[in-house]
């Protein structure tokens, strides 16, 4: 079984993101946060908008610098910006994409010869929703079908040298549909996934011994109306 170690978690301080750094954690893992926003518990942290990609990649390189290397890096971070494509102002629109596609690959760009020498592994965090799209979702599709694509191709481009992980998890118990209109909230009778259960799905993944993967994984709650 492969030790947890140095593992950078963007997202880090809220929702999926700071149930990982937890986990890690109790698991006698270390966890180092990438975020905006520092987290509530006192875990290494870098503060970055995936937007700005140098600051990104300096921010990975900083924590990988500080706690000597690293053998993990998820990508959990991630943001929507709900509404019909000319509803939704182009600015927030293509954030959406910037955050959740491009700020995936900088951060995974930032952390590969970091994780060549640990034979470490990424896991980007995806959405069923980057499997099936739904209206009123176009940013936040396009990025997550996105993320798919992206991780695909970079486990096969670096089979043998890092693993790579494409967590598929489904509607989950977090502050993410905070502030949205109500129609795009789930409604009270909705299932929701506890981020911690997600998070130990996560620590599976870590867990395998190099040369083992696990390339795909979809978690949601049993009636998860977004799958299959």
């Amino acid at each position: 079984m492969r030790p947890l170690g140095n593992t950078l978690i963007t997202g880090g301080a809220s929702g999926l993101g700071a149930a990982v750094a937890q986990a890690v954690r109790a698991e006698g893992g270390r966890p180092l946060v990438l975020d905006r926003a520092r987290p509530a518990e006192d875990f290494d942290f870098a503060r970055a908008d995936l937007v700005d990609r140098e600051a990104t990649e300096a921010a990975v390189n900083r924590l990988a610098e500080t706690a000597g290397g690293l053998d993990a890096v998820i990508n959990a971070a991630g943001i929507d910006a709900c509404g019909p494509l000319d509803d939704v102002p182009a600015d927030e629109w293509e954030r959406v994409v910037r955050v959740n596609l491009l700020g995936t690959a900088a951060v995974a760009r930032a952390a590969l010869p970091h994780l060549r020498r640990s034979r470490g592994i990424i896991v980007d965090c995806a959405s069923t929703l980057g499997l099936r799209a739904v209206g009123d979702a176009t940013a936040y599709c396009a990025s997550k079908f996105g993320v798919v694509g992206f991780t695909r191709a970079l486990a096969a481009e670096q089979a043998g040298r890092v693993g790579v992980t494409l967590l598929v998890p489904g509607g989950m118990d977090t502050a993410f549909f905070d502030g949205r209109s109500e129609q795009y909230r789930p409604g009270p009778d909705a299932k929701l996934n506890d981020p911690a259960d997600v998070a130990q799905a996560v620590l599976f993944a870590l867990r395998q011994p190099p040369g083992c993967e696990v390339r795909e994984l979809v978690v949601c709650t049993s009636n998860e109306t977004s799958w299959p």
